[in-house]
């Protein structure tokens, strides 16, 4: 449907002039959350040494970000598509980046939980605007399918700039710093998008429903909890009780969805297989990987004993392949199919975690670069393409919810994968056989028994590390292997859900 309601609409039929600078501005938001995402892992031993968090204190950390932003994406793209996508995104940029000074001077880990929730609450405006926009500033399948390689490519690229920037900040100043590069790249974002982002909405959005967005949030933040709980410390009430909310509460937003005329989530979308199978494949994909990349940094900075730049560096070969991959995606998909592109990507992913089953304190670089290399590029394969298909299904006035989704899955999945994949390496390491003496603190991390390490005399802080790094390692491998599983399954799913899928094919309404 279109509509010459608003004059924000009016061009979306045509291509834009100025469709490749509004571009260029659209993947700055998406570098700002990448290198946000990267540069915390890099900081995590930092962290740790100055703030003193419990293990339990670390994965919040880690995983409160995901928490938030997948409780709040799906009414945020909402919210987008009635208020205008540019209004949201630059909002949404300037609050970003005021909220990562807070990330910045934290000074408990309970103050850094609370400023990683707050920067849930921003970000969620971000990612759903940006992917909305490309679906509506580029009408033409093809445009599209590059703007979407370019724009998961800068997502990729984003994680390379982070460990490098970081490392580089983290070798010269405060760990805090590593925030402080959200600020320049925000700026140059609000002023530049003020000029050249398009506006665009639902012409006929209808209301924004509380009730709808309190279900959202409530199902979907009690939810992960109940899971990262279960994982960490065994199905006890507590979890069990937060399940059981979080499942109540997102069954009553489906049927509330169903019958509102106007509904926050269009429910009809899943009819869609191809929708519904991207979805899936992206959540499960970001579950596999995402837990095993949180440890990745500690295993090169406090296992192999590498500096944070050098750890940055070593990182590289991931975004490599996912950018390489990312900007090819949309014509080999063409070319062949979109299931088998989306499968062998997982499958890729899937066969290079597995080969992290055999590290050890010593693995040689070459075998880990290889492995990162291959994981970039199933990533950039899979991923872009299941975003072209999760925006090619829907109609365009409905870009933002369906962005959401997308993104939801994403979020989703990294809250999980840390939950589930980091109680694995938490859970075997919290065992390891210390020496007589050991404070406390070094069953919590890895971060905390190298802080430890300096308390100790030499001869027993050597035994007690070569221990606690040992056993890190073991929950690593078991980490890397669960995550393969996941992978391999999922790529079967995938060829099977994604059957018959083609890019070219995406005009038709699923809405009707």
């Amino acid at each position: 449907m279109t509509s010459t309601l608003r004059p924000a609409t009016t061009t979306e039929a045509v291509k834009r002039p100025g469709r490749w600078l509004a571009l260029s501005v659209l993947v700055l938001a998406v570098l700002l959350v990448a290198v946000d995402a990267t540069v915390l892992g890099l900081a995590t031993p930092y962290i740790s040494e100055d703030l003193e968090p419990t293990g339990t204190q670390l994965l919040w950390i880690g995983d409160v970000y995901s928490f938030v932003i997948a409780g709040l994406l799906v009414s945020m793209g909402s919210l987008g598509d009635r208020i205008g996508r540019k209004r949201i995104l630059l909002l949404g940029a300037t609050a970003f980046g005021a909220i990562s000074v807070l990330n910045a001077y934290a000074t408990t880990p309970e103050l850094m939980i609370l400023a990683r929730a707050l920067l849930g609450v921003a970000g969620a405006t971000l990612m759903p605007a940006t992917l909305a926009l490309i679906r509506n500033i580029f009408p033409d399948p093809r445009e599209r399918s590059l703007a979407v390689g370019i724009w998961g490519a800068t997502a990729s690229a984003g994680t390379a700039v982070g460990p490098i920037v970081g490392g580089f900040l983290l070798e010269h100043f405060w760990w805090g710093s590593v925030f402080l590069i959200n600020l320049p790249v925000m700026a140059v974002l609000v002023l530049v998008g003020i000029k050249l982002l398009p506006e665009s909405r639902n012409p006929n959005p209808g209301p924004w429903d509380m009730t709808s967005v309190a279900l959202s949030l409530v199902g979907m933040i009690a939810v992960v909890y109940a899971v990262k709980e279960a994982a960490s410390h065994g199905v006890t009430w507590e979890p069990l009780a937060a399940g059981l909310l979080g499942a109540a509460a997102l069954y009553a937003f489906v049927r509330r969805q169903l019958t509102l005329p106007t509904p926050l989530l269009d429910m009809r979308l899943f009819r869609n297989r191809g929708f519904s199978g991207a979805v899936l494949a992206d959540l499960l994909t970001i579950l596999g990987l995402s837990g095993l990349v949180f440890f990745l940094s500690q295993y090169l900075q406090l296992v192999q004993d590498r500096p944070p730049l050098e750890a940055g560096l070593a990182e590289l070969p991931a975004a490599v392949g996912a950018v390489a991959a990312g900007l090819v995606a949309g014509t080999v998909a063409r070319r062949y199919s979109v299931r088998a592109v989306v499968s062998g990507g997982l499958a890729a992913i899937g066969l290079a975690l597995a080969s992290l089953t055999v590290l050890d304190q010593s693995t040689g670089y070459p075998v880990l670069g290889a492995a990162l290399l291959v994981v970039g590029v199933g990533a950039g394969f899979s991923f872009t393409v299941t975003s072209d298909v999760i925006l090619s299904s829907v109609p365009k006035e409905q870009a933002g919810a369906a962005s959401a989704v997308s993104e939801t899955a994403y979020e989703l999945g990294a809250a999980l994968g840390i939950a589930v994949l980091g109680s694995i390496v938490t859970g075997v390491y919290r065992d390891f056989s210390a020496p007589t003496g050991t404070p406390s603190g070094a069953h919590e991390s890895l971060g905390g028994a190298v802080e430890a390490a300096t308390q100790m005399s030499p001869d027993t802080a050597q035994s007690m590390l070569s221990s606690a790094r040992e056993a890190f390692v073991d929950g690593l491998t078991i980490a890397a292997g669960t995550g393969a599983a996941v992978l391999l399954i999922t790529a079967v799913a995938a060829w099977f859900l994604l059957r018959g899928q083609r890019l070219e094919d995406h005009r038709h309404d699923v809405t009707g």
